[in-house]
């Protein structure tokens, strides 16, 4: 089984690419952040058209993810239960189903804006909220992941220079202590390959030739149980699909399972 993590930053601008990298990759489940469309819009039916049913938690407007799936979906639980609210709102940042009999949650996690923000502590309460949630599955003997755009960078060797990144959310203590909480819980990061270069970013800034100087992080992660690591054969992040016209500032991260080993 093929799986995948993808922030699309906007499903409908980056819909026949992501359509034609569906077809050429042959991945079987996609986990999708950042939709930025509502439930409604959502492309459903180009999607049957190549096999796929998707489950989606999105309002429109920014935030959202979803399951894209052709092995099956089943048990769909949308939301994170007993998650925080933002300004009176849960927002559509968590999802999760079981496919292929694999389940697995597609998470945006919240982006914290500043250390001195509001949004920064509701980001660290979610993180907690989600360490929770997955804490019965990620002990189970079910292969079970969690995966999708964490925004935090686990080290510093997930930043293309520490330095620039000093007082800014992403890589702060606590965040990488939140990470921590949750791997606790069970988890393990399946750490991809890098198509090229030495390290597996998976984000470039769209600004100031971010992605051709590799200027990137590694911030789009897939946390697995121990079922789910065994089963790993390969992890790649596929940086061609970040080249070109159109494309999102996230490349999508490929994680390949045989089961009948995990």
């Amino acid at each position: 089984m093929r799986i995948a993590t993808f922030n699309v930053n906007s499903i409908t601008a980056r819909l026949p690419r992501l359509l034609a990298w569906l077809e050429s990759s042959g991945t079987d489940v996609l986990c999708v952040q950042e939709t930025k469309c509502s439930a409604e819009q959502f492309p459903h039916a180009e999607l049957r058209e190549l096999g796929y049913t998707a489950a989606v938690n999105a309002t429109g407007r920014w935030n959202g993810v979803a399951l894209i799936s052709r092995v099956g979906l089943d048990d769909v639980t949308l939301g994170l239960p007993d998650g925080p609210d933002y300004e009176g709102v849960q927002e559509p940042r968590a999802l999760s189903a079981t496919c292929g009999g694999v389940r697995l949650w597609s998470v945006y996690v919240p982006n914290g804006r500043e250390v001195e923000h509001d949004h920064y502590g509701y980001k660290l309460n979610w993180f907690r909220s989600l360490a929770a949630a997955v804490a019965e599955d990620a002990s189970g003997p079910r292969p079970f992941a969690v995966l999708g755009d964490f925004n935090v960078a686990p080290t510093d060797e997930d930043v293309y220079d520490p330095a620039v990144f000093a007082g800014s959310t992403h890589v702060t203590p606590a965040e990488r202590a939140a990470l921590e909480a949750l791997r606790a819980a069970g988890l393990s990061d399946v750490v991809p390959r890098p198509l090229k270069y030495d390290r597996p970013y998976t984000y470039w800034d769209y600004r100031q030739l971010a992605f051709p100087k590799n200027r990137g992080m590694r911030i789009d992660l897939v946390y697995g149980n121990a079922p789910f690591a065994k089963a790993v054969t390969d992890a790649y992040v596929d940086r061609e699909e970040r080249k070109g016209k159109g494309a999102s500032d996230h490349a999508p991260v490929v994680v390949d399972l045989d089961l009948d080993r995990g």
